[in-house]
């Protein structure tokens, strides 16, 4: 297992209610959130963040502080089953080895994610029903219903004797979901007239003025838009999570007299998922993507994954040509029922322009009304401020500049005082004078190969390196003097553009070594310091580039 840095060791008392994000503030993703209190915490979420440089995929907030505690951690309670609250679990839990707490669809998905660990049944996994409340350790949790776009969203309640409050999730307010229960407003209503002491809200869609909409309003548009092309083949690239929109496509196709084939395994999964918590009872029988390929056009709609430009998704490999079953012609038609996430701009305009460039038409939601987000704008959250009617507001779930104008607009809708975390922040929970008292270092990990690292470690700086400088390795062999025997050695990767080049580069190098072999050194590790070194410069000077640099010295017997 990684080893971890230990940190400021700091508990709370029994006089403390502790808020303390790991992950999830001052940015978008990765969620890790502590509460703490007489000695005990509780997480909620435990999240991942995708990344796709350095042979890198996932990163997970840093768990050290939480496994220099791993004795006081009552359990990790799961607002809902997006990869950003749910996805480190599978990487994570050996660390912390505690009780996972969440409702009936997120602890399925869960489920699905552990199915394959060696470790699996070793997870205290407790379901909770739908507007359930329960005991973590000295704390009072109670799930409260709420719309997002994933079944089973939920806020919670989480009582000490030190007062109340609300951390809202993922959020918005939907007052027809498709799927699911709507919004709990009785209860938030009489969580509000109880008095909450802070309230800890998502604030992605800040600087969006109205509402979120509908996903009854994504239908009556997709009804619409699919009718428009009765002779094409259809697609609807949209997040596998988003259970109400799939459903809503394939109603839509079925009344159309189309067949739905899924194609990408986590459709698969969340279907599988959602019919075993109780949903889905009336949807259309899909047919395999086999079949669907001998069907004629205008009688089939596929449903993908990879709305967002995901290298290994369904719709990246049916884009580039790589998918085993389905593949375009010119009368297919692409619907991007999904909104483009900040940082994923590059990888989906590569697919949507590979689709192009094959002649396919696209649709997006920039051109039609297809999508909905799933968190609050400024409508509802001014809406949540007057149901709750929180002391404080510690806005999370956004960069910097999306908690710095939440609080500004809590502010401005009667909430008193507003807290700005940033991961690491500890803060003190207390009626009239809420506020930050300490502060401990946090970081992130990496699942890198088989294994989990530390983003800082020399692995990525070395990869993050040989991406960008090159690489030269060289084998020097010199006799009992220090005098080289033959030419070094030189493997010269990333560097060279032509033999002409690497010829020159070479003699530079050897010309430098030669030279640098007879100095005194304390040592063979002080030799080859040195002459990596002088490779580096003589790289550098030629090239302008300081690769990385590995040296092999042999000391031949004569």
């Amino acid at each position: 297992m990684t080893a971890y840095t230990p940190i400021k060791d700091i508990v709370p008392s029994k006089n403390d209610f502790w808020f303390l994000p790991l992950g999830g503030s001052n940015e978008i993703g990765m969620n890790l959130n502590l509460f703490g209190y007489n000695n005990q915490w509780l997480i909620v979420d435990l999240g991942i963040t995708f990344h796709d440089r350095n042979g890198v995929d996932v990163i997970a907030p840093d768990p050290s502080f939480l496994i220099q505690h791993r004795d006081k951690i009552g359990g990790i309670v799961l607002t809902h089953a997006h990869e950003d609250h749910i996805g480190a679990i599978p990487y994570l839990w050996p660390y912390l080895r505690c009780p996972i707490y969440a409702t009936p669809f997120t602890m399925r998905i869960l489920r699905q994610k552990l199915a394959e660990k060696s470790w699996k049944n070793d997870v205290p996994l407790i379901e909770i029903p739908l507007c359930g409340t329960f005991n973590v350790g000295d704390f009072k949790v109670e799930y409260i219903t709420l719309t997002h776009s994933i079944l089973e969203p939920n806020a919670l309640r989480i009582e000490t004797p030190h007062g109340v409050i609300l951390h809202t999730g993922d959020w918005k307010i939907d007052p027809n979901p498709m799927i699911g229960e709507a919004t709990d407003i009785k209860r938030l209503k009489e969580i509000g007239d109880e008095g909450v002491l802070a309230m800890i809200c998502d604030s992605t869609n800040v600087f969006n003025n109205g509402e979120a909409g509908s996903e009854k309003d994504v239908h009556d548009e997709m009804a619409k838009l699919m009718a428009t092309f009765p002779d094409n083949r259809l697609t609807v690239a949209c997040f596998a999570s988003n259970v109400a929109r799939l459903e809503t496509v394939a109603k839509i196709a079925a009344s159309l007299g189309r067949q739905v084939a899924l194609v990408g395994r986590s459709m698969h999964r969340m279907v599988s998922a959602a019919k075993d918590s109780g949903y889905l009872k009336e949807l259309p029988q899909f047919i395999s993507d086999t079949d669907a390929m001998k069907l004629p056009d205008s009688k089939v709609c596929f449903i993908t994954t990879g709305s967002q430009g995901e290298a290994r998704a369904a719709l990246a490999r049916i884009a580039g040509d790589q998918h085993p079953v389905v593949k375009y012609t010119e009368n297919d038609v692409v619907l991007f029922s999904s909104r483009m996430i900040p940082g994923n701009e590059k990888n989906i305009s590569a697919v949507q322009n590979r689709l192009v460039h094959k002649g396919i038409r696209i649709v997006t939601s920039s051109e039609e009304d297809i999508h909905v987000s799933g968190h609050p704008a400024r409508d509802e959250l001014r809406q949540m401020y007057e149901w709750v009617r929180p002391e404080v507001l510690i806005p999370v779930h956004g960069e910097a500049r999306h908690l710095d104008e939440h609080a500004r607009f809590a502010l401005e809708c009667g909430v008193e005082t507003a807290v700005i975390p940033e991961n690491g922040s500890i803060i003190q929970l207390k009626k009239g004078d809420t506020c930050e008292i300490d502060y401990i270092q946090t970081g992130r990990w990496v699942y890198d190969g088989n294994r989990m690292i530390d983003m800082k470690s020399n692995v990525l700086k070395d990869r993050q390196k040989l991406s960008t400088d090159g690489l030269v390795a060289a084998t020097l062999i010199i006799d009992a003097s220090n005098q080289l025997l033959q030419a070094p050695d030189l493997t010269l990767i990333g560097l060279c553009d032509s033999p002409e080049e690497k010829s020159v580069l070479e003699r530079e190098i050897y010309l430098a070594v030669q030279d640098s072999l007879t100095r005194g050194y304390r040592s063979d590790d002080d030799r080859i310091e040195a002459v990596k070194a002088i490779i580096r410069k003589a790289t550098n000077r030629y090239l302008d580039k300081k690769p990385v640099v590995t040296v092999h010295i042999i000391v031949a017997e004569i």
